[in-house]
Parts: structure tokens; C-alpha cells; sequence
């Protein structure tokens, strides 16, 4: 697990040699693990916020205004604030193996049958809940939540993170199939490593052949090297397609994170 001891850190690329790391300074923002409980309920609030309030999201929730289930306690939260507000922007919870072996399941395994992925879990982290403040969607956040989530990775040594990445599906799931169906093949993963939706998403008939429009999250972690392992599910309470993300950290594309970070 992470080291306790340290409350926060300047993001920094930790796989590269001490020459090569970036310090982000300067910056709107800085990005933290959640150490004291009004940390997680900033992060929890920001989270209804943009699913339920701005997205539709069926959230059954026990504090009024606040994304919480049973996975939040098991997690580590990735937070960032904007440092002349100091509020929460953005976040990103992370629950690593251990954790997920003692609930006895990963999140995605409510989406998706991950047998093909077991053998894998005693290295794999899942990251999930990711967003960001509308006001705040800028690279400069999201390349400190992907710096955070790669310290993360690293300290602790694990060797592979999934995570769902979802497509908004306002438009019927039009482009969520166009999505899919548009991919690269190069981006989709070996078949040992498939996994299969508990509810699969129809979408040889709801491509339209319009041309896909990719949500940046999305294009990110390709570029980092992921793999989408299969076909998209369908979540209902979030209205969202939903492709699972495979990123081996021996495939991470460091070049392209040490950029985006120097340019956030």
C-alpha cells in the first residue's frame, strides 16, 4: 500500500532518471492523496456532481449529495485542487489488489466477466471515478491525475491497471458504437486478455457510421499504450457505454506522459 507518511507530493514522472523528472510548478493546481475524511466527501461531492447532476447518473447514495458506495472505504483517492480555491477539480479512486481481494471483487466485475484477467490480479490496480470540474477540463489536470496514478503505480510496484472508461450515450449510443467500431486494431487486446459484458452494448445496430467522436480520456490512455479489452457494456444507472481499459505499465508510453506533463 501507499506510504502513509506522505501527505502529498509534486507531481513527478518516477520512472524516468532523476535528470529526466518534471516537477510541475507553477501551476493552477497540485494534486494529493485524500488523508482526512473531509478530503474523500470533497472528492465524493465533486464526483455527484458531475455524474448526477450534470450527466443524469442514478446514484444510490447514503449522504444526500455525495457519490458513495462500498468500494470508497477500501480505495485511495487521487484528488486535485485548484491551489487559489483550494477545492477539489478533479479525482481519481484507486483500489488496489489487496483491497479488491478482501471486498472479494473488482468494481468492473459488475460490468464485466474478467475471468481471462484473474490470473493478473495479485499485480492489478483499478483506478474508476474519474472526473473533473467543468470549469477546470484542461490538460493541466488530467496530467497530474495520470502523474499521480503513475507515482502510485510505481512506488508500489504493480504491473497492470484497468479501469472502465465510459461513452455518454445522450445521443442513443449512436457514437458509442461508432467508438468501437472505429477503433484501431492495434488498440484492442490480445484475446487472452478479452473481457466479455454482463450487458452488452448493441452496437452493430446502432452504428451509424458517422465518423466516432473519441472523449479525450479515452484517446489518452491509447496514447499511453492501453488496450480496450473487447466489446463495450452498457451501465444503466450512468447511461454510459462502458469499455475496460488494459494498461500493462510495460507498454506505458512514458514519452508521451513526460509531454503532456510538461506542457500542462
Amino acid at each position: 500500500m501507499l506510504d502513509k507518511s506522505s501527505s502529498s507530493f509534486t507531481a513527478t514522472l518516477p520512472f524516468a532518471n532523476a535528470k529526466a523528472d518534471t516537477s510541475i510548478t507553477g501551476s493552477r493546481y497540485r494534486v494529493s492523496y485524500a488523508r482526512t475524511p473531509s478530503d474523500v466527501l470533497a472528492a465524493q461531492r465533486l464526483r455527484y456532481k458531475v455524474f448526477a447532476e450534470e450527466l443524469g447518473a442514478h446514484l444510490d447514495t447514503r449522504v444526500a449529495e455525495h457519490d458513495i458506495d462500498h468500494y470508497d472505504a477500501s480505495c485511495e483517492h487521487l484528488i486535485v485542487r485548484e491551489i487559489c480555491s483550494d477545492k477539489v477539480i478533479g479525482t481519481y479512486r484507486i483500489l488496489p489488489p489487496a483491497a479488491a481481494k478482501r471486498i472479494g471483487n473488482y468494481y468492473s466485475d459488475n460490468e464485466f466477466f474478467l475471468n481471462r484477467l484473474h490470473h493478473l490480479s495479485p499485480r492489478m490496480v483499478e483506478v474508476g471515478r474519474s472526473c473533473i470540474h467543468q470549469d477546470h477540463r484542461n490538460g493541466a489536470v488530467i496530467a497530474l491525475l495520470w502523474a499521480g496514478l503513475a507515482e502510485y503505480m510505481t512506488r508500489n510496484n504493480y504491473d497492470y491497471l484497468i479501469g472502465c472508461a465510459s461513452i455518454g450515450m445522450a445521443d442513443g449510443g449512436h457514437n458509442a458504437a461508432n467508438v468501437f467500431q472505429q477503433l484501431d486494431p492495434a488498440a484492442i487486446a490480445p484475446i487472452e486478455y478479452h473481457a466479455f459484458p454482463q450487458h452488452r452494448l448493441p452496437h452493430e445496430a446502432l452504428s451509424n457510421d458517422q465518423p466516432a467522436l473519441v472523449p479525450p480520456l479515452i484517446k489518452g490512455y491509447l496514447r499511453l499504450g492501453a488496450w480496450v479489452c473487447g466489446e463495450p457494456a452498457w451501465d444503466p444507472d450512468f447511461n454510459t457505454a462502458d469499455l475496460l481499459i488494459l494498461l500493462p505499465m510495460a507498454r506505458m508510453n512514458t514519452r508521451y506522459l513526460r509531454h503532456f506533463v510538461k506542457n500542462a
